[in-house]
């Protein structure tokens, strides 16, 4: 599939059904004011690159939010699988990998660099969420990761009417690592498989005792499992890859010194 600008930024703005006051968006690295390995919006306050640059692309981020997007808040991520309800009085640097809300004003914002974005809400638009997803906050403890844990919150704030079952809830992937290129140790494979031989298949065995991981897979296999089927975004195809789209998208697996992109939610 080709990925398509759908903002003078050059930001990707997801195709799913959404209810209409669902708004959400998926940065890339163009259209900023930072340089070098940073260039050229790069959202990563903790990443060495000048603050009065990041500034003016966390700037360029609000405007694309627009009047009904309100305040980005980035979150100090942690690989972990905390999540973090959002209010008006929240204050950027929360430790957390992912963020909720039933508030309007507030977009839900996650960093990446080739960890995966993962946007969701709820078909009547009562509640949205991000999570950043890298492998260990999707495999988590004892099977229950990033995933599981913001599918409780969402069952836990479903209004009262109605039950917020999995399949009234669907969920974007944004750009991530792609299949080809997303190497790891036998740790990873033994942290997926462990609980789900179903997952096997999302590791590719590779003749210097690594594999290939897909990491969309894997989030697919996690929301199918809570029962979440609508799931879009990225497929694992080559245009979705952070390390093989370096004109797009930021990586740090690819260049070391890496910016991020960013994902945001909200409710208009």
């Amino acid at each position: 599939m080709t990925l398509a600008p759908h903002h003078r930024n050059d930001f990707l703005v997801p195709d799913w059904p959404a209810p209409a006051n669902v708004r959400a968006l998926c940065t890339t690295r163009s259209g900023g004011a930072s340089v070098g390995a940073y260039g050229s919006l790069n959202l990563g306050s903790h990443v060495g690159d000048a603050a009065p640059a990041v500034a003016h692309n966390r700037g360029v981020l609000q405007g694309a939010l627009g009047a009904g997007g309100g305040r980005a808040v980035f979150l100090r991520q942690e690989h972990g699988t905390d999540m973090l309800e959002l209010t008006i009085g929240t204050q950027d640097g929360c430790p957390a990998d992912g963020a909720f809300t039933r508030e309007r004003g507030l977009a839900c914002t996650i960093m990446v660099a080739d960890c995966l974005p993962i946007l969701l809400c709820d078909r009547r638009g009562t509640t949205v969420a991000a999570v950043h997803a890298g492998w260990r906050g999707l495999a988590g403890v004892d099977g229950k990761g990033v995933l599981e844990v913001i599918y409780e919150q969402f069952i836990t704030l479903a209004p009262v009417q109605y039950a917020c079952d999995a399949i009234e809830l669907i969920a974007w992937l944004g750009p991530c690592i792609g299949p080809e290129a997303f190497e790891v140790g036998a740790d990873v494979v033994k942290a997926f498989t462990d609980g789900s031989q179903q997952t096997v298949q999302c590791f590719k065995p590779q003749a210097n005792g690594k594999w290939l991981a897909d990491l969309p897979a894997l989030a697919r296999h996690r929301l199918g499992a809570l029962g979440v089927t609508q799931v879009f975004g990225n497929d694992g195809s080559p245009p979705w890859c952070t390390v093989g789209n370096p004109s797009r998208f930021f990586s740090y697996r690819r260049d070391g010194v890496s910016g991020r992109q960013a994902a945001s939610i909200w409710l208009e």
